[in-house]
């Protein structure tokens, strides 16, 4: 397969994986918040990790360092706009952005996870679209990682606020299988010319950093289970360094 379907193929994978996470739901009556906030961290810890050594390490490699920050800078500004702009609901956080009175709750739901699983996807897309397979599937199986425990505390969130154990389930497989979208767009950018890899790199990893500084970390802190959801930030963040020292 070329560049183009490893991609999508990766990014579905991916992306599936958050099903997976929402499996638990069928057979689990509900797990503690304390529990949940540690996976969140833990998740957030994958993610950050994946950003600083799988995108912004090659980033700087690649383009320098002058070129990395500021793409890195403007992918987190984008991501901010965004956010800041389009109307989504937030399971815990509520409402952002502008009134919305024509969406439903369902939309503006998948519009917010559209908007945080889009740096997932791009970055999946953006690594295998430089060809470097080995740090590509360091970086899907970085973001595999945290969808798996992301997928469950989606799951079991939207029990809480009283969906079906079906439907939970589905909207935690949808939340992933949104990233392939992005994955695609990533893929194509770098088929247009190699050039753009290393600013393409920085732009995902600034998209990520906000995601996680801005939505996972105050998420995990929000029940005052801040020790349990450090803990599992710093083992998300050393295994990926593990996975990414030992297979990039």
């Amino acid at each position: 397969m070329d560049n183009l379907q490893l991609g999508l193929v990766a990014s579905l994978l991916v992306g599936a994986t958050t099903g997976f996470g929402g499996l638990p739901v069928f057979f689990m009556k509900d797990v503690t918040q304390r529990i949940l906030d540690a996976l969140l961290g833990f998740a957030a810890g994958v993610m950050l990790a994946a950003t600083a050594f799988s995108l912004l390490i090659p980033a700087i490699e690649y383009g320098g360092v002058l070129q990395a920050t500021l793409v890195f800078i403007i992918g987190a500004t984008v991501i901010y706009l965004i956010d800041k702009h389009v109307p989504h609901e937030h399971l815990l956080k509520g409402h952002e952005g502008p009134p919305s009175p024509h969406l439903s709750g369902t939309s503006l739901m998948i519009i917010a996870i559209t908007i945080h699983n889009f740096p997932e996807g791009l970055a999946v897309g953006v690594s295998f679209g430089g060809g470097e397979l080995i740090s590509a599937m360091t970086i899907a199986v970085a973001i595999a990682l945290q969808n798996i425990p992301e997928g469950s505390a989606v799951a079991f969130l939207l029990i809480r606020v009283g969906f079906k154990r079906r439907k939970a389930a589905f909207y935690a497989l949808l939340t992933g299988l949104l990233e392939p979208i992005s994955g695609i767009v990533g893929v194509s950018v770098i088929a247009v010319s190699t050039h753009l890899l290393p600013p393409a790199l920085a732009f995902a990893g600034g998209c990520m950093a906000f995601v996680v500084s801005h939505e996972m970390i105050p998420e995990s802190h929000r029940f005052g289970h801040e020790r349990e959801a450090t803990f599992g930030f710093v083992a998300g963040f050393a295994l990926m360094m593990l996975l990414d020292n030992a297979f990039g």
